[in-house]
């Protein structure tokens, strides 16, 4: 029984070690389950050998109890065999036959006493194995259980395991964007372009105020042009007149220039007459 149990002990210390081992190892995710996996079957495996021996063991002793019960009965008829035979040698007055058969009657009750105890130690030990049997049974079957559930979480881990390493690749990806982040030479570049956009529309407008002005300037040269040549011909036309019109002026500045100095003189003779 100790050693059963040890057995078993052992079992569940091999299983939790290489578990913890692969975890704390843990690279591969898909590697690790699927190890822990084989491991667990293995551990399994070594149970069902040793829980099939502790059965085997107990068939055993159950073959050998059935056998001493059987012991039993055969040299307890044996022994009331050979107590009849005794009596009948007995009643014919046969004493020599009479004893014997008492021997055998009582060596028949020795050996039946003997199976008796025999199957007592067997009833005992396998009623302590079919308690160990049952123990081992129970647990294996919740190792078996355990690797069910194992190898059914074992898909949804490993996805688990990538979701994760996909998204910690994101982030770093992301962190990696914002350090370098694209969208400032992004913003360079086009403001880049409205500057050179903003040239050309500043060139175009420049290049049309300067034909608008040219063509302004054609336009007053013709304008001032056509008014010399009126003014030209208006002064042809209208000679003449002018020069009787400088004349007439030329007489009346100088008619009204000799009343001034008329007067002028007048006044000149009355001061030196007075001063007289």
């Amino acid at each position: 029984m100790a050693k059963k149990q040890s057995i078993w002990a052992r079992i569940f210390g091999i299983g939790k070690a290489n578990a913890n081992a692969a975890i704390d190892a843990l690279e591969d995710p898909k590697k690790m389950l699927d190890q822990t996996v084989r491991d667990y079957t293995n551990n399994i495996a070594e149970a069902e050998q040793a829980v099939a021996q502790t059965i085997g063991n107990l068939r055993m002793a159950e073959e050998d109890l059935a056998k001493a019960r059987n012991e039993v009965k055969e040299w307890g008829s044996k022994a009331l065999a050979a107590s009849n035979k005794a009596e009948e040698f007995a009643a014919a007055g046969d004493a020599t036959n009479q004893q014997k058969f008492n021997q055998l009657a009582t060596v028949a009750i020795q050996r039946q006493m003997a199976a008796e105890k025999k199957a007592g130690a067997l009833a005992s030990t396998v009623g302590t194995q079919s308690e160990v049997v049952d123990k081992l049974k129970a647990g294996l079957n919740t190792m078996q259980t355990k690797r069910q559930e194992l190898v059914s979480k074992r898909d949804e881990l490993v996805a688990r395991a990538r979701n994760a390493k996909t998204q910690n690749q994101m982030m770093d990806t992301i962190k990696a964007l914002d350090i370098n982040d694209p969208s400032s030479e992004i913003s360079r570049f086009e403001q880049k372009i409205r500057q050179d956009e903003a040239k050309v529309r500043g060139a175009a407008e420049l290049a049309a105020s300067s034909l608008d002005s040219q063509f302004a300037q054609l336009e007053d040269l013709g304008a001032a042009t056509e008014v010399d040549a009126r003014l030209a011909a208006m002064k042809a036309a209208n000679a003449p007149a002018a020069e009787i019109l400088e004349e007439a002026d030329g007489t009346a500045q100088l008619e009204a220039s000799a009343p001034e100095m008329s007067e002028i003189e007048a006044r000149l003779a009355a001061m030196k007459k007075n001063q007289a």
